[in-house]
């Protein structure tokens, strides 16, 4: 299966928090995000991953270059790099898209911090109902929120996600940014830009409406590092 990390933002909050490092090269434990993800990968046997990077802090495109060459962790790492700023998530998987048709792929953002061992069964569910022919997506979901605009999740009584939403009273799960999906999701992605679309909610919201089967899988605890102070809370 393949894996794709987008790593185009500008971590502005954090800039502006007095953390230097571009935010894919900020360090939790030691090791740097864009690290930690490919590791990851690599040991759900990532036949290829694919990481889009902004052209504004070159540095993070030097240090994927040189794990492309030099291998990470003394493993050669089947890494391709697109250099491209975009306006927006979306606009970053539209970028990857051609690299990614063909076969089933999972994409995160860069400051995803989620659990190893939720995640390799998260990725074995998916490829088994894939190979079931039961599903089209299965996007990670947590009720655990601390998000400052969550996108939340409505599910049927199966865990079948019928509705994207910006907010609610009702629903307890929001999304985790951890996204499985089959080539037909970049059906409708195309669609999305045709139209104009922005924000990668919106494309999410595309797949409901185009009948797209996704199902909700849930992580105990996922979030993203966009302030300082979440470089702690990841580490502990």
């Amino acid at each position: 299966m393949r894996f794709a990390i987008i790593a185009a933002g500008e971590g502005s909050r954090l800039a502006a928090e007095g953390i230097t490092a571009p935010k894919p090269l900020v360090e939790v434990r030691g090791e740097k995000l864009i690290d930690r993800l490919i590791r990851i990968f690599m040991d759900n046997e990532a036949e290829e991953i694919v990481v889009i990077c902004n052209d504004l802090r070159p540095e993070v495109a030097r240090h994927l270059d040189r794990v492309s060459r030099e291998g990470l962790g003394g493993r050669s790492i089947p890494l391709r790099v697109v250099v491209k700023t975009t306006p927006s998530s979306m606009h970053s998987l539209a970028a990857l898209s051609s690299y990614l048709d063909g076969a089933p792929f999972c994409l995160t953002t860069v400051d995803t911090i989620f659990d190893e061992q939720e995640f390799k069964r998260y990725v074995s569910d998916f490829k088994q109902a894939v190979e079931a022919q039961q599903v089209d997506g299965m996007m990670g979901v947590t009720d655990y929120i601390d998000d400052e605009k969550p996108l939340y999740v409505e599910t049927d009584g199966t865990g079948r996600i019928t509705a994207f939403l910006d907010k609610s009273d009702e629903c307890k799960l929001i999304s985790g940014g951890i996204y499985s999906l089959t080539p037909k999701a970049l059906v409708t992605l195309k669609g999305c830009m045709e139209r104009g679309e922005h924000r990668m909610r919106n494309f999410q919201r595309a797949l409901v409406a185009d009948g797209q089967r996704l199902q909700a899988w849930l992580f105990h605890k996922v979030f993203d590092i966009d302030h300082a102070e979440d470089i702690k809370k990841a580490e502990l």
